[in-house]
């Protein structure tokens, strides 16, 4: 295989998918195992999609985030769950992306429909422990789930 190019038909299925998706989105990974020395992928987000603040522990762990389509809000938390900033990434915007480092509390909304970002971080791919999830926030698929996103959405400049 000569490549993957990263052409508006593989973005615009992405988002198809995300749309019908039960979490509401959908990612395509471009490394070729999930023990693969890099962790690339593009992540198609609807709003009412939640990623549930965490953080990786791992000192080579550190996470880049740029926006390709659309708006996401990045949101950086205290240890006890506190937003201490929160910022607008958008495609061809003020601020396109974000590296975040490894040990910050952090999480992303999608701020509208059809968002797309490339996410990288160093593999092979590891789930997150208990410890990497913020205990102060719901759980993805929980009844308070859907509030706290609204909160958090809320949180993001316009």
């Amino acid at each position: 295989m000569s490549g993957i190019f990263l052409d508006a038909g593989l973005v615009d299925g992405l988002v198809d998918k995300a749309r019908t998706a039960s979490r509401r989105r959908c990612h395509h990974t471009l490394h070729t195992d999930l023990n693969a020395p890099a962790q690339r992928l593009l992540v198609a987000m609807e709003p009412d999609s939640y990623v549930r603040p965490h953080c990786h522990l791992d000192s080579a762990k550190a996470e880049t985030l740029v926006v390709l389509r659309g708006r996401l809000g990045a949101l950086i938390f205290s240890v006890e769950g506190q937003v201490l900033e929160a910022r607008v990434l958008a495609a061809g915007g003020a601020c396109i992306g974000y590296d975040v480092p490894p040990g910050v509390w952090h999480s992303i909304v999608a701020l509208e429909s059809g968002t797309v970002f490339l996410e990288a971080k160093a593999g092979p791919y590891v789930p997150l422990d208990d410890g990497e999830w913020g205990g102060w926030a719901p759980q993805e698929g929980s009844p308070e789930a859907p509030v706290y996103l609204a909160s958090l959405r809320r949180q993001c400049p316009d």
